[in-house]
């Protein structure tokens, strides 16, 4: 356990790892400040390569294992060491790689609502896909399952997308993700999410 506030196991939560996911240890974390509350949600998109869907690679990368030469994409990011806590694949398969008592390496240079560093406080979730497409009804599913476990556990009060906490620098989850559907399935105040996302939905 951090020395941050986290709860004590439950029946779906041991250490940080949430009991429906499965577990793809990354080595690419750290401690949390001891005065960090983790109190926001971040939500980001991923595929290697960019648009391709099915493969290894994600994993890959948030182990330290990607091959670098399988592809000229991956030469851009050669070298890069980053970690979610979770990732939620197109058919709804849920992943851990770092438990959520520790540090993820997810946002990046970041800030939001007047506090930067956002992965001192932040669980960080990747959906697969592109910032520019429609994700699936089940990552849905699961994305709204996880959110709600980790609504009862953590003192998560902020749900936000990189690109809200890395303006200019992120675009993810994009113009693809479907902020109102997120927002009605949790119950959550319009409050809790960044200004404007919550103008329209495309369910």
């Amino acid at each position: 356990m951090s020395p941050c506030k986290t709860p004590r196991d439950t029946p779906l939560w041991r250490a940080g790892w949430y009991q429906f996911a499965a577990q793809v240890a990354s080595p690419n974390f750290g401690p949390r400040p001891s005065s960090a509350e983790i109190d926001l949600v971040v939500l980001h998109c991923i595929s290697l390569p960019p648009g391709q869907y099915g493969g290894d690679e994600v994993q890959r990368l948030f182990t330290n294992q990607l091959d670098w030469n399988a592809h000229p994409y991956f030469k851009s990011i050669e070298g890069m060491q980053v970690s979610s806590h979770f990732y939620i694949r197109r058919q709804g398969e849920l992943q851990q790689f770092v438990s959520c008592d520790q540090r993820a390496w997810h946002a990046g240079p970041s800030s939001y609502r007047g506090r930067s560093n956002c992965n001192d406080n932040a669980i960080g979730i990747e959906l697969e896909g592109v910032d520019d497409a429609p994700f699936d009804e089940r990552q849905y599913e699961t994305l709204v399952s996880l959110c709600a476990a980790i609504l009862q556990s953590y003192p998560v009060t902020q749900v936000a997308g990189h690109q809200h906490i890395a303006p200019g620098r992120k675009t993810d989850p994009g113009s693809g993700f479907d902020w109102p559907l997120v927002q009605h399935a949790l119950g959550l105040s319009e409050h809790s999410f960044p200004a404007g996302v919550l103008l329209k939905s495309t369910d």
